[in-house]
């Protein structure tokens, strides 16, 4: 099976002579589910920040669904992480002037790749499937702010997984949430990158939620920062 993610010596600072990454290997296969882990500070955001192209290493190679990031422009970084990249963040990122349906449909509406990819005969009918799997499709034409906390985090895995991206990052998604809600939350995120056939990458420090995935990483066993040579 492929890799999603191939990293191989990729090294990575905000200033020059700071460096805070050095991921000697990071592979993630096609379909994998990983828990990536770490404390506060550890890198974790940094790492995805590579992973999806918005950073770029001092060296090394980063290959992300078969394209090497290195060897894109700036503006197809962006296009290859909008068409197939779903990203579910802490805070969510909703616009807050837009429906929930709007939210939901927004990177259909900008990345064609991922319009083309839906399930359903038009794009108000798909995000009308996904809502309903996801027990939010009662709220579908409600300003997204009028919506509770719980239904605000549904509709941020809804928007990240329509169009059926290939890879699905969840950054600390949990991290505000009671026990009951952090299972629910994992179940719910599982069903729909199963049904999208995504590779997951699941940020967080909560170890806890670690046996609900097939792989764990633990950042500071792939970070090799004492080995960088300037």
């Amino acid at each position: 099976m492929p890799d999603s993610i191939c990293m191989q010596d990729v090294v990575f600072g905000y200033q020059a002579g700071c460096d805070v990454l050095h991921i000697k290997s990071f592979r993630v296969k096609e379909g994998g589910r990983v828990f990536l882990y770490g404390p506060s500070g550890s890198g974790k955001t940094t790492l995805l920040g590579l992973i999806t192209g918005i950073l770029q290493p001092r060296r090394g190679s980063c290959e992300v669904l078969g394209r090497n990031l290195a060897e894109l422009s700036s503006s197809a970084r962006d296009e290859h992480r909008g068409s197939e990249m779903g990203y579910v963040f802490q805070s969510f990122n909703l616009i807050p002037y837009l429906s929930v349906r709007e939210n939901i449909e927004l990177p259909c509406q900008i990345h064609h790749a991922r319009r083309a990819r839906i399930l359903s005969s038009t794009l108000k009918q798909e995000s009308t499937r996904i809502a309903r799997r996801l027990d939010i499709d009662a709220v579908l034409d409600q300003g997204v702010k009028r919506v509770s906390t719980g239904q605000q985090q549904r509709v941020a895995i809804a928007r990240a997984v329509i169009g059926r991206p290939r890879l699905v990052i969840a950054d600390e998604p949990t991290s505000s949430l009671d026990t009951d809600r952090r299972e629910r939350f994992l179940e719910l995120l599982f069903e729909v990158c199963d049904e999208a056939a995504a590779t997951l990458v699941f940020v967080s420090h909560d170890r806890s939620l670690m046996a609900r995935f097939e792989e764990h990483i633990a950042i500071d066993e792939i970070n090799h920062l004492d080995r960088v040579q300037a």
